[in-house]
């Protein structure tokens, strides 16, 4: 069971992501797009995917990742990702209920070049009962 005193703190990511225009054009191919200018906005999910599970496979956090499957997913762009733009992430669980016997956790991670808040990116997750 994820530890209620989990909601609200923000995990500092500590490795920088440098983006790369291989990266852009290789995910633009994947979903269909044909521009490589920019990133598609769910690039974003390369950057804090592993933030976010590596988060919540803290011991502190107490959840159990053997349950878990995807619930939703959202992004607020600030601005378009380009190649050379480097990253840092920070994210923080913003929510925890428990409905019919299933935990559901949001976590918001927050991607910056610097102090440019570029992409807000909400993971939610169930943890089946």
């Amino acid at each position: 069971m994820l530890n209620p005193e989990s909601v609200g703190r923000t995990f500092p990511g500590v490795d920088e992501v440098r983006v790369t225009q291989e990266e852009i054009t290789e995910f633009a191919r994947v979903i269909g797009e044909n521009s490589f200018d920019i990133a598609p906005p769910t690039f974003a999910i390369r950057l804090t995917l592993s933030q976010s599970q590596a988060i919540l496979s803290d011991p502190s956090v107490g959840l159990d990742w053997s349950r878990v499957v995807h619930g939703d997913q959202k992004f607020e762009l600030h601005r378009p990702i380009v190649a050379g733009d480097v990253f840092r992430c920070a994210s923080t669980i913003e929510n925890y209920k428990v409905a019919a016997g299933n935990e559901i956790v949001t976590i918001r991670t927050d991607v910056l070049s610097g102090d440019e808040l570029v992409v807000e990116t909400w993971s939610t997750l169930v943890v089946r009962a």
